[in-house]
């Protein structure tokens, strides 16, 4: 391979693991991050497009915008994200869902839902605690939990709360088919943050991101959490 091969080969890279963090993202932002040009980051980009590992869409705008066309933002397929991360049994996790959903109803797949995280809870909350009580605190410890599982995590605070958003979902595929997955681990993050939260957007759902809304002043809670999750499927 030649030097300019292997450096367009890095570049891709770095580009590609910037989107698998950051989600939905514009080539001007992509550019900045990672010091290159427009026309340097548009060659990488057209490169990537064409050998279907991005997609281009028109960036959401909340509230009101400037005149002109919205940015367009690029985002990986499930082809790129699948080679970034462990979808290898995809298809015999899926299989076997199917299997359970068949011989036992919802019920017998909300159950294994809640089993598989139960050992991602146990992890996250002993990585948690010294967070204290303070939900946004927590989200900021669970979002350092979450990446070193893998799930290239970060929180924020907005002006209605909070905002944890995973910029990687391991079992995006399968949770597609089955939202339990995803239910139950909203489930996990509201109790692991100490208040009801909110499931905004899902890989699963073919969102960029999964972003999970933690709304401010937080109810005081005992016993079972209340979880809202996406109900728009």
């Amino acid at each position: 391979m030649s030097p300019a091969a292997s450096t367009d080969l890095s570049t891709r890279d770095r580009v590609t693991w910037l989107l698998l963090e950051r989600g939905a993202t514009t080539a001007a932002q992509l550019g900045s991050a990672l010091g290159l040009s427009p026309a340097a980051i548009r060659r990488h980009l057209d490169a990537m497009l064409a050998d279907g590992d991005v997609v281009a869409r028109e960036q959401v705008v909340r509230g009101s915008r400037g005149r002109g066309r919205p940015a367009k933002v690029f985002l990986l397929t499930d082809a790129a994200r699948g080679r970034c991360g462990t979808h290898h049994y995809d298809n015999m996790a899926t299989a076997a869902l199917r299997w359970i959903a068949r011989n036992g109803g919802s019920a017998a797949v909300e159950s294994f839902a809640a089993d598989q995280v139960a050992a991602l809870e146990a992890r996250c909350r002993a990585a948690m605690e010294d967070a204290g009580d303070e939900p946004l605190a927590r989200a900021e410890a669970l979002a350092g939990a979450l990446t070193a599982e893998g799930y290239a995590a970060n929180a924020s605070t907005i002006a209605s709360g909070g905002q944890l958003c995973q910029h990687h979902c391991p079992v995006a595929h399968v949770a597609a088919e089955f939202p339990q997955l995803c239910e139950a681990e909203t489930a996990v993050i509201s109790r692991l943050i100490g208040t009801h939260v909110q499931r905004l957007a899902t890989i699963a759902h073919g969102d960029g991101v999964c972003t999970t809304h933690i709304p401010a002043q937080p109810r005081a809670q005992s016993g079972n959490t209340a979880t809202t999750v996406r109900t728009d499927r």
